[in-house]
């Protein structure tokens, strides 16, 4: 208002998203949803984003009469940076006015006191950027059934057993529990290959088994959801089983039966047969590092794939070191930010920019990094110009379980970039997917009924909003 007391045109300007490195996960709110904020308001005639890392070659261009601050850069004595802006609209005879008040709006402040809901508002902003609505999300998503899938990665047999906490053991310091029951599920690689024949796709799915009860188990329900498998039985190893024991809903141990040796040669070659023999438009790389993907056996099952196909990898490990970057020149990789700072041997560089280093050494064509509850952040070029990337807040309603959310994501973003070609499209439909995993216990497949109710649920927020 008191810049706009000055002149009778006020131009508002936004920093761009590529140039906020302030804090780990900023820019909270992304500049497209800022710039319509501040066009908004009646005092503002114009609103432009400024693509350069300072004002300076902006106020070089528009040559304002006055350029207005907030007077915190004002009170402790102009900054170094401050100083070169004040020369440079001195330099063509304009003036730099401080705006007179002593309230400093800190966005750094109002989130750290209460992070405000935005996940539809950034949702409708990237919609409206890229020409997408929420017809286009529901079209893709029907496009997804027929598509050609081949899974290959390493099964998981995942078990809940609930317990009752009956109290501490007299004689040390050990929990006393109940046993109640079991429930188990096929997860890792295996749960991958079911969300995407849950969403329609014709799936095949090359694996590693022991010869044993869990074998029998996941193969069961590998059949019973309609999966081709082709499942390399080495009876040297077990089926890898992560046995979780809880007590009113506190996780209070896990075992894992596992075997992480590197494969052999001849269990090699029997998964590079299966990829030859089973012609796909779309192969996922599910790695979670229990012996079936090492760096060596990586490039040779890379090179069966035919140019053509789509080439998605995912490397989900959460007790063992994997490294996304042993999958290069892939279409689509969905790394965690740990995963992405051990690759890169980086735990000090803020996601945007930590998202940008490993896009370009990855030499992927696309990169969406999970952030767990903070969403994801979408890379599509290698680059800080807008729309080079992008970002979604996450989109649960209601925690109940966040294991297995990444393979959802992955199943779904995969399908609608090799059913659509379009990367926002399958990064919105990847997050959604993901949310619903989160709000379930287990690790169950994700059904396009549920994803289209979490579509009109966001829909009707929106035409709320």
């Amino acid at each position: 208002m008191y810049a706009k007391e000055k002149a009778e045109i006020l131009v508002a300007s936004v920093t761009a998203d590529a140039h906020i490195t302030k804090a780990g996960h900023r820019p909270y709110v992304p500049q497209a949803l800022r710039a319509q904020n501040l066009a908004a308001l009646e005092m503002v005639d114009w609103v432009l984003i400024d693509l350069y890392a300072t004002p300076i070659e902006t106020i070089r261009v528009l040559q304002p009469k006055y350029f207005a601050k907030g007077y915190e850069y004002f009170a402790d004595g102009p900054s170094v940076q401050t100083q070169a802006e004040i020369a440079a609209v001195e330099d063509y005879g304009g003036e730099v006015v401080f705006t007179p008040g002593d309230i400093v709006y800190s966005s750094s402040a109002l989130l750290a006191h209460h992070v405000p809901q935005l996940a539809v508002d950034k949702l409708l902003s990237l919609m409206e950027s890229e020409g997408v609505d929420f017809a286009d999300l529901r079209k893709a998503l029907g496009s997804l059934a027929g598509v050609r899938v081949h899974v290959v990665g390493d099964t998981i047999v995942d078990a809940y057993s609930d317990c009752t906490l009956l109290g501490a053991a007299p004689k040390s310091p050990t929990f006393s529990v109940k046993y109640e029951r079991t429930e188990r599920f096929t997860g890792g690689a295996g749960v991958v290959a079911r969300h995407v024949r849950a969403a329609g796709a014709d799936v095949t799915f090359s694996t590693i088994l022991g010869d044993d009860p869990p074998k029998d188990f996941a193969l069961k329900e590998l059949a019973a959801a309609d999966v081709t498998c082709y499942a390399v039985i080495d009876r040297m190893r077990p089926t890898t089983c992560k046995e979780r024991f809880t007590a009113h809903g506190y996780k209070l141990l896990q075992v894992d039966r596992v075997d992480n040796r590197p494969i052999s040669e001849h269990t090699l070659q029997l998964l590079c047969e299966s990829l030859r023999r089973s012609p796909a438009d779309l192969v996922i790389m599910s790695d979670f590092r229990h012996g079936l993907f090492t760096r060596d056996s990586i490039a040779t099952l890379v090179a069966e794939i035919p140019s053509a196909t789509l080439k998605v990898a995912d490397s989900q490990v959460a007790t063992r070191w994997g490294n996304i970057l042993d999958f290069p020149d892939f279409d689509l990789i969905t790394p965690n930010e740990r995963e992405a700072r051990f690759a890169l041997a980086d735990q000090d560089t803020i996601i945007r920019p930590l998202a940008l280093k490993l896009f370009r050494e990855a030499r992927c064509r696309a990169l969406i990094l999970k952030l767990g509850p903070l969403g994801t952040i979408t890379y599509r070029r290698p680059g800080d110009e807008l729309r080079d990337f992008f970002t979604l807040d996450s989109f649960v309603d209601w925690l109940v379980d966040p294991i297995g959310a990444g393979d959802a994501l992955l199943a779904y973003a995969a399908l609608a970039l090799a059913a659509t070609g379009n990367l926002v499209v399958a990064s919105i439909l990847g997050s959604i997917s993901a949310a619903v995993a989160c709000e379930r216990q287990g690790n169950v497949p994700v059904s396009p009924a549920e994803v289209e109710d979490k579509i009109g649920a966001l829909e009707r927020l929106a035409r709320y909003a």
